[in-house]
């Protein structure tokens, strides 16, 4: 994909992403950012337990098995299961800017089924910045890292502060993940110091 709507064009004046110097190697797997998130946590038993590894320049690599519990029809991925394995991929590329951000807009295209069972190998990078805007694309493949593509999206993703979270997220939510030291920990990294 190449970004077909107006929203997902970067402007004129964006610029090439930069990794930022504390990003985790690449190689690095960067692991959850929230343990109750369907797309990567591990405290979802039906999540997709989506595993990222941070790439070369701004982009990862990752995978996640679609199980039983993901199907749509009978043996297959659901089309929202595979928007959010490619929404997940994309949104961890944050790890490498080292900025918080939700995605604003996703365009997704399904190629090809994608059966139960299979094991879907997701790339993803950041295209350009812009502001607050970051640009960036994903393909989900099938049968290995360079087999053939079965999903693509095309985002853009809006930064944001962690009050952001905080204003909108479920109280108890919030509390619980201000009490957990490792949420603390994940927070605290993206920080910006003057």
């Amino acid at each position: 994909m190449s970004g077909n709507s107006a929203a997902l064009q970067p402007p004129a004046d964006a610029v090439p992403p930069v990794r930022h110097a504390d990003a985790p190697a690449p190689g690095e797997l960067l692991g959850a950012h929230y343990g109750q998130c369907f797309g990567c946590g591990d405290e979802q038993p039906h999540g997709l337990h989506l595993e990222a590894r941070a790439g070369e320049g701004v982009s990862i690599t990752a995978e996640f098995t679609v199980q039983r519990a993901h199907q749509g029809a009978p043996g297959l991925a659901h089309g929202g299961v595979l928007a959010t394995a490619l929404d997940e991929a994309l949104g961890s590329l944050n790890w490498l800017l080292r900025t918080i951000a939700v995605t604003g807009r996703l365009e997704t295209d399904f190629v090809q089924p994608v059966p139960v069972g299979t094991v879907l190998h997701l790339e993803a990078e950041v295209t350009a910045v812009a502001g607050r805007k970051i640009y960036c694309t994903a393909t989900g493949r099938i049968g290995g890292p360079e087999g053939p593509v079965a999903v693509r999206a095309d985002a853009l993703f809006i930064e944001v502060k962690v009050d952001h979270f905080i204003d909108h997220g479920r109280q108890e939510e919030i509390r619980a993940a201000m009490e957990d030291p490792d949420q603390v920990r994940r927070a605290r990294a993206f920080e910006v110091n003057p």
